[in-house]
């Protein structure tokens, strides 16, 4: 829940409010408690606020309503890799300038900042009864050919269980498919 929700803009609130009684208890009352708290709270947590705002990355959309069926499907056969990539896209990260920066490098599809692709979506799908969490980029200066290339190693990063298809949607985006393997499936429903 607190993923979903925008520290900066929590800390920008509530450093206002308190800010703005201190600084009216200042002037207009000789309230010196309230004074304090806006001064001494209210001034930090709005620049806190205001660092935080700066250093925000939003949450990467949905790119189509999840079915119920496809839930079902997550709840029964989604690996916990594809789990953790979802809740971490999908909520405010601080401090990075695009999701999943870290595994791009690894995965050498970012050779530079400026060629870095940017995760500008996500959904969730049922290819032929398996899971997938399909990661939509917008990658210009990244090429298919070097996607493809680079597909055995994303499902062993991303694995086990995992197969990984390419394709492109639009020139400059490109789409990856995290999809579950039978195999992985049968095992987890073993244990």
């Amino acid at each position: 829940m607190l993923g979903k929700t925008s520290l900066g803009s929590i800390g920008l609130v509530i450093g206002g409010i308190l800010s703005v009684i201190g600084f009216t208890a200042y002037f207009f009352s000789d309230n010196a408690t309230l004074n304090l708290v806006g001064f001494f709270y209210g001034i930090p947590i709005l620049l806190g606020g205001f660092a935080l705002k700066a250093a925000e990355l939003k949450p990467a959309p949905f790119a189509e309503p999840t079915t119920p069926q496809v839930l079902q499907l997550r709840e029964q056969k989604a690996t916990a890799t594809q789990n953790q990539i979802r809740k971490d896209v999908t909520r405010y990260r601080y401090g990075q300038e695009v999701h999943l920066d870290t595994s791009l490098e690894r995965l050498d599809l970012c050779p530079s900042d400026e060629e870095r692709p940017v995760l500008i979506g996500v959904r969730e799908a049922d290819v032929e009864g398996e899971y997938a969490l399909v990661l939509q980029f917008l990658s210009p200066l990244i090429s298919l050919e070097l996607w493809l290339e680079r597909r055995e190693k994303i499902e062993r990063f991303f694995g086990p269980g995992i197969r990984v298809e390419v394709t492109q949607t639009q020139d400059e985006y490109v789409e990856v498919s995290l999809i579950t393997t039978a195999a992985e499936a049968s095992l987890s429903n073993a244990a």
